[in-house]
Formats: structure tokens, C-alpha cells, sequence
């Protein structure tokens, strides 16, 4: 009966792939839009709980080893699908507004989701790259959704030829490292590495294709284009889903196929890219006159922050990368909501930093919630951004990583001026004209309230401390 065990390991991506189905399905028959939007939240809610279900569950391995199943891989899983979930809810009335509320939109959020679950859970190449194209793909057709606007088009097509590049390197990677060891199970390759020029060259090519995903410097470039285009509620997808999903499975390639005596040198190397990611980052943001490039310079900065943590190469290192992913979903999703309700007010092109002078007056509830998500992604207590960024820093320290915590501080203190900027804005400026504010949606408000709710919450009381996160860590790694 291995089959049922293998089913039951990835039931969370099964569900979200039959919700997949029924929504591609409802829209060809030109069914009601409620419907698909209850079809889409349902399976997700599902999905979440089943995946709640199996972080207290056994850890191994599933499909002869294709996938994980338990520890890190459920952790990802959760995070993956908190942020599908929200970003699913916050979406109805945005796209109502702009004329963009399709079933096939639902359906590509849901086969990307199915991507990044599977990148979630990744223990062979093969997997990786397969769930990797399946979220690529969706993400394409949804980053292409304003096709008719000029930054659309570009952003869409910008994001799909350097996708293809990327993926080109991810791809010719993953053969090199076949022809050095023989494997594409990450274990496997672990095993059979002997240091080769092959096998580095291959490894040095995988992790070129992951740095594109997570937009690491220097492979950043479509980020900021990209995030402009997009419909602001699915650039938070991007930003959060298909970001957590690429970091835990770069977590799985770190701690399965590069344990080994070689694995200082790619230590030397993300250390080397976080230092950049974090600079680019923030120096670019800094000069940002519009709210959502500023948002997707601030999120290469996150990128930089978070492989601080893996640079440590610990588990306190991969489970404080973890957290920060959990923080960063939540107050990042919260940010990108904020902003659409003020595009979906005013037009898309509501997202020029003066445009914001005054609002914070008009509708005070939203403006409080800007502040308190914008606060926590500039990490400052006692809001979750920054438990996640100490636990990231304080595993660089103790890995005697004492000079990249550093820089990772004084860049996220940098990070200050442009955050607060935008509530100077909001507070402290006059408005150019009168603006008429229209109320949100009681289920729009209440997801935004939770997430305020949230950000402080976890702030103040972490929901799973670094201990807890490392137990699963050291169960998994005796898989």
C-alpha cells in the first residue's frame, strides 16, 4: 500500500490540485464567480489544515524519495499555502475594480500554489525543477494579466525571457551534476560528490537559477518592472508564496546535496550574495518614489536578510530563515493590501509616494495598518519583522559570522528612511486634493485586521520559538 503513503504525504498539494481542476472547469462552463472564489478559499482552507496537521506528524521520504514529507518541508508547506490563502481572499474585490475578476485567474494562483508546494517538499532535481515550471508558468500568465498597458506587457515579457534564462542555468545545472555523480536525489548526490569541477560548475549553476527566483543581486533585475505590472494583490503572491517556497527548497538543496566538506565554499559565496542583496537593495529603495518598486527593492533587501540566516549554515541559522519567512508573509501581504485598497480607490496608478498625502486622515483604519506593517518590515520592535530578524542575525553571530550580521544591521537600519517616509506621507503631508474613500469589504477589512493583529501578536509572543523550529530541523535531518 505504498501508494496511499505516498498520497497521503503530499494530500495538502492533491487538494489544492483538485481545487485547481474544478475551478479551471467552472470557468469553462461559465459558472458563477462566487462560486469559484468559494471553490478556491475552500480547497486552500483545506489544504492548510491538512497541512497544520502534518507538522506534529512522522518526517521521511515519499515517491521513492522524490519528496519529504514532515519537519521542514510541512513548515514550508504551511507557510506556502497561509500566503496563497490570503492573497486569494484579498484579491475578489481588486480585481472586480479593474475589471480583471476571472475564474482562470483563480486557477493559475491554485496551479502555482501546486508549484511551490512541490518546491516545498523537493528531495530530487527532477521535482525541483518540474514544480519550479509549474509555478514559473502561472506566475508568467498572471504577471501578464494588464497585457493592455504598456508596463504590463513589458513586465510580463521582461519576467518570461529572464524566467527562461534563469531557468536555461537552473537546467544545465542539474545535467552537469547527473553527469558528476549519477543521482538526482539529493541524498544520493550528497553521497556520490567527490569535489569535481563538474560537480562544483553544476552546483554553482543550480544555485544561479535559485537566486534568480528569490531575486537575489545580481540576478534582481525583473523584480522591480515585474511588481509594478502586476496587479498589486497578485504581486503580495509573488512576493510571499513563490519566495517562501524557493527559500525552503533552497534550504533542502543546502542541507541534503551540500553538507559536505565542500560546503564552506558555498557558504563564502551566499555570504558574498546576501552582503549585495542587502546593499543593492536598500540603497535602490531608498531613492523610490513609487510605493510598489520601492516594496520590490525593499523585498531583494528581505532576500539578503534571509540568506543571513542560511550563510550560518546551523539550524538555529535554517529555522530563524523559517520564522522570518512566516513574518514576512504576514506583514508583507498586509503592505501590498493596504496599497490595493488605495489603487482600487484612485486607480492603478495611485502608487506615487505624494499621491499617499494625507490619506492617512481619510480612512484612519487603513493608514494605522499601513504603519503598523511597514514598522515591522523595517524591523522594529515589538513588531514579528523583527523577532524574525534577530533570529537570522543572532545565528550569523553565533556562527562567528560576526561581520555579515553587521552590515545585515546596519542595512535594515537604512531601511528606516524609506519605510517612514511613506507614514510622513500618510500623516504629516497635505493632501494635494479631496479624495473620496470608498469602504472596503467586511472580509477584505477583516483579513487586513487579522494581519495587524498578527504582525504585533507574533511580535510580542513568537508562535513557534527557534527551539521549536530546530527540533524539527534535527528530526528531519535523520531522514
Amino acid at each position: 500500500m505504498d501508494y496511499l503513503h505516498d498520497l497521503t504525504s503530499f494530500l495538502p498539494g492533491i487538494v489544492v490540485t483538485v481545487a485547481s481542476l474544478i475551478v479551471i472547469m467552472l470557468a469553462a462552463f461559465k459558472k458563477g464567480m462566487n462560486s469559484i472564489y468559494l471553490v478556491s478559499i475552500g480547497g486552500l482552507v483545506i489544504a492548510l489544515g491538512l497541512a497544520i496537521q502534518s507538522l506534529f506528524g512522522d518526517v521521511g521520504t515519499a515517491f521513492s524519495g522524490m519528496i519529504v514529507y514532515g519537519g521542514v518541508g510541512a513548515f514550508g508547506t504551511v507557510i506556502v499555502l497561509l500566503g496563497a490563502l490570503l492573497c486569494v481572499i484579498i484579491s475578489k474585490e481588486y480585481l472586480e475594480e479593474f475589471g480583471l475578476h476571472y475564474g482562470e485567474v483563480y486557477a493559475m494562483m491554485l496551479f502555482a500554489t501546486v508549484g511551490m508546494l512541490g518546491l516545498a517538499v523537493s528531495n530530487d532535481l527532477i521535482t525541483l525543477f518540474v514544480s519550479l515550471e509549474t509555478m514559473s508558468i502561472a506566475l508568467y500568465v498572471l504577471a501578464g494579466l494588464m497585457h493592455y498597458e504598456k508596463r504590463g506587457a513589458e513586465g510580463a515579457l521582461k519576467y518570461f525571457l529572464l524566467g527562461a534564462f534563469s531557468t536555461g542555468f537552473l537546467l544545465y545545472g542539474i545535467a552537469l551534476i547527473y553527469g558528476a555523480t549519477g543521482h538526482t536525489n539529493l541524498l544520493e548526490i550528497a553521497a556520490a560528490a567527490d569535489g569535481s569541477l563538474l560537480f562544483f560548475a553544476g552546483s554553482a549553476l543550480l544555485l544561479v537559477g535559485i537566486f534568480f527566483k528569490i531575486a537575489a543581486v545580481p540576478f534582481h533585475m525583473w523584480t522591480p518592472d515585474v511588481y509594478q505590472a502586476t496587479p498589486t494583490t497578485l504581486t503580495a503572491f509573488m512576493a510571499t508564496a513563490a519566495k517562501s517556497a524557493t527559500f525552503v527548497a533552497f534550504i533542502l538543496v543546502l542541507t541534503r546535496m551540500l553538507p559536505g566538506a565542500d560546503s564552506g565554499d558555498w557558504t563564502n559565496v551566499i555570504q558574498v550574495v546576501a552582503i549585495l542583496t542587502m546593499i543593492v537593495g536598500n540603497l535602490i529603495a531608498l531613492a523610490q518614489d513609487n510605493v510598489k518598486r520601492m516594496l520590490a527593492y525593499s523585498s531583494i533587501a528581505h532576500a539578503g536578510y534571509l540568506m543571513v540566516g542560511l550563510a550560518a549554515g546551523t539550524a538555529a541559522g535554517y529555522s530563524g530563515v523559517l520564522y522570518y519567512l512566516f513574518a514576512y508573509t504576514l506583514m508583507n501581504i498586509g503592505a501590498f493590501g493596504v496599497i490595493a485598497y488605495y489603487e482600487r480607490n484612485h486607480g492603478l496608478d495611485f502608487t506615487e509616494i505624494d499621491s499617499y498625502a494625507g490619506l492617512g486622515f481619510k480612512m484612519p483604519i487603513m493608514g494605522v495598518m499601513l504603519s503598523i506593517f511597514l514598522f515591522s518590515l523595517a524591523g522594529i520592535p515589538p513588531f514579528v519583522g523583527f523577532i524574525g530578524k534577530y533570529y537570522v542575525f543572532a545565528a550569523a553571530v553565533n556562527a562567528d559570522l560576526i561581520a555579515l550580521a553587521i552590515i545585515g544591521v546596519l542595512a535594515s537600519a537604512a531601511s528606516v528612511y524609506y519605510y517612514l517616509r511613506v507614514m510622513v506621507f500618510l500623516f504629516f503631508k497635505e493632501a494635494h486634493k479631496e479624495y473620496t474613500m470608498k469602504s472596503p469589504g467586511l472580509l477584505f477589512k477583516a483579513t487586513l485586521v487579522l494581519l495587524a493583529v498578527a504582525t504585533i501578536y507574533y511580535g510580542i509572543e513568537p508562535v513557534l520559538p527557534t527551539t521549536g523550529l530546530i527540533e524539527l530541523l534535527t528530526s528531519y535531518y535523520a531522514v
